[in-house]
């Protein structure tokens, strides 16, 4: 059966479950904006394609599906990079599609040409300029197996105007064989299990991996298991409750003080899905210290990146975290929690009383007032961030979102956009300083016209 390449384009999402797109037309993608026009899928017309490319990535957030963002060559595509980094730096699964000039302009500085897939390159799981037709599906179904498979990331495929207005020939796809899951080896995992059953002060800490993974249940279970104290990245809030006693908070350079202060005097550290940045570990020798550190993670590159870790557990963390929790008890670790509690008592909470009006304040009554409800966060970068991760209490993954490794300004608002697109029954609540909200403010257009409201809190 023969198709157009940009009919070939609307197949392959639909084939891979896609229901939602965000993008911006212009000349090198009007073929494909053309055959959406008889597609079943919804096409969100932002008003700016970084609005497109953060309302993308906050959809995959919010849903962990794939987010899909279309933009035109040159320009059109140049304005999606910051939006690509921001993906790739935080892990989040998208499939990015650019018009480029045809096949036959290529290398003749034509008219929006831009060399898209060098620009991207080094902010990319994977990216591919398609100068064939049959190179189109195959190109497209190895960017969505791509961005979701292993450690998530952005992918993106550059298409040349003449292919989507050629014949394609359609092919099935052919079944791919899901990848074996690497677990750790046995011999780690017992070792790791003798260091944590002979911990006297551990510390669990959950970093964005754990959402990715979809180990939510995992974590609570090994943390009930053992008893200890847990903290958080800020990729990390939500998947363990923050609610919950044994939930320390934030840790890194903006962290509570009583999280902080444990994982600094801990004997063991027990590390699922953090890349250990600065912002987290500050002086790294001093960071580690006496301490073994235990480190969950898919990607095998990170082991040892920043800081050296005496026992890697590298592979599906959801399976490690399982047989990790098969082989440990309950920890006696009572002066541990005494020790804690000393130091949480030094944390200033005088700004949270509610005498005045502050933004941490303001943090604890929208916690109170969406207490029950499936209610997503999402934020800007900077001082609200920060106080946002502090203050707000999120008892669920996916319910905090923001731009973690890249820090765009910008990001909150299309990104509850997309956010409250992917999960229409949840309330959305974006909280952003007064520069991003100018940054990308229009995207309220936008929301306004798809009918998706949600709340946004300017500080």
């Amino acid at each position: 059966m023969k198709l157009s390449g940009a009919q070939a384009i609307i197949k392959v999402l639909l084939e891979q479950e896609v229901d939602t797109v965000f993008g911006y037309p212009g000349g090198q993608v009007i073929p494909l904006y053309n055959a959406l026009y008889d597609a079943p899928l919804r096409n969100v017309l932002t008003a700016h394609e970084q609005g497109a490319i953060h309302a993308a990535d906050g959809y995959a957030r919010a849903s962990g599906r794939t987010g899909v963002c279309i933009a035109t060559s040159g320009p059109g595509a140049t304005n999606i990079v910051t939006g690509l980094a921001t993906a790739y730096l935080d892990s989040v699964p998208l499939v990015a599609i650019t018009g480029q000039v045809s096949v036959a302009n290529l290398g003749r500085d034509s008219f929006q040409e831009i060399d898209i897939v060098g620009v991207t390159l080094p902010i990319t799981k994977y990216n591919i300029l398609v100068r064939k037709p049959e190179d189109l599906l195959p190109a497209l179904r190895q960017a969505f197996y791509l961005a979701q498979e292993g450690r998530p990331g952005p992918v993106l495929v550059d298409v040349p105007s003449n292919l989507q207005v050629g014949d394609v020939e359609w092919m099935e796809a052919e079944p791919l064989t899901p990848p074996v899951m690497e677990t750790a080896r046995e011999e780690i995992l017992e070792a790791a299990a003798v260091t944590i059953t002979n911990a006297r002060q551990p510390v669990f800490l959950v970093g964005g991996g754990a959402v990715h993974s979809g180990a939510a249940e995992e974590v609570l279970r090994f943390a009930r298991k053992t008893g200890m104290p847990v903290v958080n990245t800020l990729m990390g809030i939500g998947v363990f409750p923050g609610s919950d006693r044994q939930c320390l908070g934030l840790t890194g350079m903006h962290g509570h003080i009583a999280a902080n202060m444990a994982v600094a005097n801990a004997d063991v550290l027990i590390v699922a899905g953090s890349r250990f940045s600065e912002r987290v570990t500050g002086d790294r020798n001093r960071y580690v210290g006496k301490k073994t550190i235990i480190q969950l993670d898919i990607d095998p590159s990170e082991v040892d990146k920043n800081v050296m870790t005496a026992l890697p557990l590298v592979g599906d963390m959801k399976e490690n975290l399982n047989k990790l929790s098969e082989r440990v008890k309950k920890l006696d670790i009572e002066h541990w929690w005494h020790t804690i509690k000393a130091w949480d008592a030094t944390e200033n909470r005088a700004a949270q009383s509610g005498e005045r009006l502050t933004a941490p304040w303001l943090m604890k009554e929208l916690t109170r007032s969406f207490k029950g409800e499936d209610t997503v966060f999402v934020t800007d970068v900077g001082q609200n961030q920060m106080w946002a991760a502090l203050h707000l209490e999120v008892d669920a993954p996916r319910h905090h979102l923001t731009s973690g490794g890249c820090g765009t300004m910008g990001f909150g608002l299309p990104a509850a956009l997309g956010a409250k697109i992917a999960l229409p029954e949840a309330q959305v609540v974006q909280i952003c300083g007064d520069g991003g909200f100018k940054m990308t403010g229009m995207e309220i257009y936008t929301a306004m016209r798809e009918s998706a409201p949600f709340i946004t809190v300017v500080i």
